[in-house]
């Protein structure tokens, strides 16, 4: 099997949707502007899919309340300093500045405007093709 989408219940799909474009480089590959405002977000490999859509009030989770470390959405990042400083000048807010580890990768976490746990991965050598 082969993962094909991530979901998020989210308050506010279609602001985070253009913040996630804008910001984060992924794509529509498909989008409602109907409740529940639905939309499918391709990352640049193309390889997976992150769903954003809405939810019923009291159904969303509280995201800045969950530990970062138990739910996070990682991406790769060729510069991990620059592009930590371009996502806190565009609305992130940072909750753990970068770091190296032993294995010579290096992270960053930070929070979307929304509260969601982004974390930046600078990798030694890549994990996935």
């Amino acid at each position: 099997m082969k993962i094909e989408h991530i979901a998020y219940m989210v308050a506010d799909p279609q602001a985070m949707v253009q913040w996630y474009v804008r910001h984060l480089g992924l794509t529509i590959k498909r989008g409602s502007d109907k409740p529940p405002f639905g939309h499918f977000l391709a990352d640049a490999g193309g390889a997976v899919l992150l769903e954003l859509y809405g939810g019923p009030d009291g159904k969303i989770p509280n995201y800045p309340a969950i530990d970062p470390a138990a739910l996070h959405l990682a991406l790769v990042s060729a510069d991990l300093g620059r592009d930590c400083r371009r996502l806190i000048s565009a609305g992130a807010s940072e909750v753990e500045p970068p770091r190296a580890l032993p294995n010579g990768d290096s992270v960053a976490m930070l929070r979307d405007p929304w509260g969601l746990a982004v974390q930046l991965v600078q990798r030694a050598k890549p994990m996935l093709g």
